[in-house]
């Protein structure tokens, strides 16, 4: 362990001097600190060296040839991965302009020749002592920020789960079959990829927007779980009373995730969710509700649930029906398309159709 520095290994030193009694001087101090010399003549061997050896610490002479002190200090500091180590120049001169210049391009102290042992002992042991204190403290502030990252993940997670298992509550309320949450998440997944590879689409469509509709996809029903389970199985036709209360759902379910907004957790997740459970009943020529939203004025995310439900819907058995063959149900749908739902959407979702579950 270096001396006067909590490192666990021994600090390296590095000196630049083109003056061989100086490095001299200064490996001998440095050695009797219990540290590491490492010795450099010139700014460009320094340049080279620092990146391999990362020192503790740099001993920097001002007047060089080639390349002076504050040349090798303005490109050490300006590199991402060397600006942390700390700089002392040494030089013969102490003008006081010279001092704050090297102070101006971020360096920690200045020493005078000709050197007095003591005083580059102690000035070296305080700035190891900051060097390891602040390295201490990043790393802290790392930790900290690891926990509160993972705190924050699990509390993200803990109200998903929660949503979840009120969807599952909707599903059931409503006899969906079994496998309808899953199957919605992977064809939402799926068609956004395809929309990714389109030229329509893929300045709209990232990576990351893909894993949360495929997260978020299934909240679409979330108001279901207030709706009177006897309208959600009714095999009879609907009257326009019964129609209205299921229409509810939608502002229901927004309601939820509003709620959970506006205690400040806000996330894309929880705007997409919205967006879904608020506009996947739109359509795309203005017909839908609860709004009467039309063309683009629909979110994406829920122009693409608005598609992949359907689908879904038609090809799982209801109470008031068996489901639609897969081709069957295309078919059917192309008839809506333009009307329900956007057409470029629909071509999409029709060209990948056997991918889908």
């Amino acid at each position: 362990m270096a001396q006067g520095t909590g490192s666990r290994e021994t600090a390296k030193i590095l000196v630049v001097d083109d003056v061989d009694t100086n490095r001299f001087v200064l490996r001998d101090i440095i050695q009797e600190m219990g540290c590491q010399p490492v010795l450099t003549e010139n700014g460009v061997q320094a340049l080279k060296m620092v990146g391999r050896l990362r020192p503790q610490l740099i001993i920097l002479d001002v007047a060089m040839p080639e390349m002076d002190g504050y040349e090798i200090c303005r490109r050490l500091k300006e590199n991402p991965g060397t600006r942390d180590i700390p700089i002392i120049f040494i030089s013969a001169f102490d003008d006081p302009a010279d001092v704050v210049k090297g102070f101006d391009l971020g360096g920690e102290d200045y020493i005078t020749k000709p050197f007095i042992p003591k005083v580059v002992k102690a000035r070296l042991k305080l700035h190891l002592k900051l060097y390891d204190a602040n390295r201490e403290l990043l790393a802290m502030n790392r930790r900290l920020q690891t926990s509160v990252g993972e705190q924050l993940h699990q509390l993200e997670l803990e109200k998903k789960n929660v949503l979840y298992a009120l969807i599952r509550v909707a599903r059931e309320n409503a006899c969906y079959d079994e496998n309808h949450m899953e199957r919605l998440c992977h064809n939402c997944r799926t068609l956004a990829e395809a929309m990714q590879l389109s030229t329509d689409y893929s300045h709209m469509i990232s990576d990351v927007y893909i894993d949360t509709i495929e997260l978020a996809a299934p909240l679409c029903d979330l108001g279901n779980v207030a709706i009177p389970t006897e309208l959600l199985r009714k095999r009879e036709s609907l009257s326009p009373e019964d129609r209205e209360v299921i229409r509810t759902h939608v502002s229901i379910g927004a309601r939820i995730l509003q709620d959970i907004m506006d205690t400040g957790d806000y996330n894309d997740f929880l705007q997409m969710s919205l967006d879904i459970v608020q506009y996947h009943h739109e359509n795309w020529d203005g017909s839908g509700y609860p709004f009467g939203k039309s063309g683009e004025e629909i979110p994406l995310s829920a122009q693409i649930v608005s598609v992949v439900s359907a689908y879904c819907a038609m090809t799982e058995n209801r109470t008031y029906r068996d489901s639609y063959h897969n081709e069957e149900a295309l078919a059917m749908m192309e008839e809506d398309a333009g009307k329900q739902f956007n057409p470029n959407i629909f071509r999409i979702l029709r060209k990948i159709h056997r991918q889908l579950h």
